[in-house]
């Protein structure tokens, strides 16, 4: 028989119209920009946008556009003629109907051929109702949805490597769920949301948060729609800042490792409960992306099949780093580059005894936190810092949970699919993190965190290097203070217990 030729990434979505759930998101505004850029024969992308804070969705849509996500795309000829396949589909995953117009829904029917379902709210500390109202029940009607497209021919959904917390391995295929998912929607629906949170911890068993659970759930629904049309499950472990593209070190959001690298950077964060010695999953958005474009070509381009399609996009065994190593060169790399405004000297460090931990937050997080809020309500001030330290010990908690735990992730189907790619395709569309440079990828994360995150310029180091110099005189101040302060009590001390030993 003839060899069978496949078409190459940017020919097979050529003329594909494509639905975007979660594209205001980091990892959705890096899809839509690989897209345009790289699959440019692409005819449309629908971009679902709810209303938020005020903006409809059109307005978001421009918000979008102009984010430095698509500075390389606007440099371009032909920029402006790849931002009008954009379409914008004003909906809202928690509302009924996905809250869609009877006219876009007929629009979406005619004409969609893909589907990426990136929407999910990523906080961990959202309540079970919540979490399953976007999660869980949000892709049900995204999947019931995408039944009645007429010509659907991929639904990629985007999970977590960290779905099935109980297992050692985490194999790449669907595992059954802890609870039938419809059934838990039924009984959230109904139940008065005070005596849902009461019986949360029960339903979540192993589960370290709500995030996890109703991801788990949402696998389970996602697999259960295979006779329908072909589905994909692309698991990321912890997306942090790009590698490569759209520019090294992009990122836009404070979530898990970034939040932690900020707050430790302005010196509100000094201690973190960790184990150094295990290794880190910190993967690139545009890794997890590339990932999750090459997983839509494979089963859009292999023949029909009933099962669905799983890619652990997680870092390879081949290049590995611990979070002893991660912490320690964004440390490094900090001192070097630090923030123009810090509430103290960075300081920090990790402790993989809780105990030990624990102290150091109340010695170093709290009491601080206490005394300073105390000095501004004397002055007038309003106090924060408190609030602060106490949102932060939430976020540090999350994180504690899968930074003081070893995982074990299967990720060969990602090596198989791109042996299927032309040598082309394997170099735009990159999945092999075999090359990336810890320290220099963490030297441009740091950066990007500082540019996007915290809007400092470059221009701003010089300053920031002098104020980081006084910071580090004050601290040594301080200590040599407390210090002398700590002799002289214990000396006092021991003079009071010496007299009352001569007494006796």
């Amino acid at each position: 028989m003839p060899e069978i030729i496949l078409p190459t990434i940017p020919e097979w979505f050529c003329d594909q119209h494509v639905l975007v759930t979660g594209a205001t998101g980091f990892m959705g505004k890096v899809l839509v920009e690989k897209l345009l850029r790289c699959c440019s024969g692409v005819s449309k992308i629908y971009l679902l946008i709810r209303q938020k804070r005020g903006r409809n969705a059109q307005q978001r849509l421009e918000d979008f556009i102009n984010t430095p996500v698509f500075d390389k795309l606007r440099d371009t000829s032909k920029g402006k003629r790849l931002f009008n396949k954009l379409c914008c589909v004003s909906g809202d995953l928690t509302q009924d109907c996905l809250y869609l117009s009877n006219d876009d829904i007929k629009m979406l029917q005619t004409n969609v051929t893909v589907v990426f379902h990136l929407a999910a709210n990523v906080r961990f500390d959202q309540s079970l109702k919540t979490a399953l109202n976007m999660n869980t029940r949000g892709t049900l009607q995204v999947l019931d949805l995408a039944s009645t497209f007429q010509r659907l021919k991929v639904f990629v959904h985007v999970s977590t490597s960290y779905c099935q917390c109980d297992e050692v391995v985490l194999e790449e295929k669907v595992y059954p769920a802890p609870h039938r998912p419809r059934k838990v929607l039924d009984f959230a629906a109904w139940m008065n949301e005070d005596i849902l949170n009461d019986v949360t911890k029960k339903l979540l068993n192993n589960s370290p948060n709500t995030y996890a659970y109703t991801k788990c759930l949402t696998e389970e629904l996602v697999s259960e729609y295979t006779k329908k049309f072909p589905v994909a499950i692309v698991r990321p472990s912890i997306v942090i800042a790009s590698w490569k593209e759209p520019m090294p070190g992009w990122i836009d959001n404070l979530n898990g490792p970034t939040g932690l690298l900020v707050g430790a950077g302005k010196g509100v964060i000094r201690s973190m409960h960790c184990e150094p010695s295990y290794e880190a999953d910190i993967i690139p958005v545009d890794i997890c992306v590339n990932t999750i474009l090459v997983t839509s070509w494979k089963l859009g381009t292999a023949p029909k099949s009933n099962e669905v399609l799983v890619v652990n996009a997680t870092v390879p065994e081949e290049n590995t780093v611990t979070w002893g190593e991660a912490l320690s060169l964004g440390r490094k790399h900090f001192y070097d580059n630090p923030f123009s405004v810090c509430l103290w000297y960075p300081d920090g460090s990790i402790k993989s005894n809780y105990f030990l931990h624990m102290i150091s937050v109340i010695f170093l997080h709290m009491l601080p936190a206490y005394l300073i809020d105390f000095c501004l309500f004397l002055t007038r001030g309003k106090p924060f810092l408190v609030r602060t330290q106490k949102r932060i010990s939430n976020g540090l908690e999350v994180l504690q949970y899968y930074t003081t735990r070893k995982w074990k992730f299967c990720n060969n189907r990602i090596k198989d699919i791109m042996n299927d790619l032309s040598e082309d395709d394997a170099a735009i569309f990159y999945t092999d993190m075999k090359s990336l440079n810890w320290n220099n990828y963490l030297l441009s994360y740091v950066l990007g965190a500082r540019k996007y995150c915290v809007h400092e310029e470059p221009s701003t180091l010089p300053y920031a290097r002098k104020f980081l110099r006084r910071l580090y005189y004050l601290d040594v101040t301080k200590n040599v203070i407390l210090g002398v302060l700590f002799l002289w009590f214990t000396y006092k001390f021991l003079l009071v217990l010496l007299e009352k030993i001569d007494l006796y």
